[in-house]
């Protein structure tokens, strides 16, 4: 069983930032790839981006270049670092961790990050 926490949301205007900090149950990034994604009021989830075990890293369209992700293998935390924040990144955040191949994954509790003047 794995436990994600995730922390650092909160209220910011446009063209702010944020970092997002997910700290998992124990040393897990060998074996899971890891994730953010994030669902608005009546909308579905979706991916925000992607860690996979050896590094490589993936975006949606919608934050590439603006949002990092990172992992702090020591700390056994993830990061999602938020920049030029639009009103459109207003919604719960929420940390994944699944093993390659599907089939397993856990998930955080959530985050709320509004965006708004």
């Amino acid at each position: 069983q794995v436990q994600l926490v995730e922390s650092g949301g909160g209220l910011v205007q446009p063209g702010g930032s944020l970092r997002l900090s997910c700290a998992a149950s124990g040393s897990i990034f060998n074996t899971y790839a890891m994730g953010w994604y994030r669902q608005a009021p009546g909308k579905q989830r979706e991916v925000v981006s992607t860690l996979t075990r050896d590094g490589r890293t993936n975006y949606a369209y919608s934050v590439k270049g603006r949002f990092t992700i990172s992992r702090d293998t020591a700390k056994n935390t993830v990061y999602l670092q938020m920049n030029s924040l639009k009103p459109e990144d207003t919604a719960v955040y929420y940390c994944n961790a699944a093993l390659p191949g599907g089939g397993l994954d856990f998930w955080g509790q959530g985050t709320q990050v509004t965006v708004s003047s």
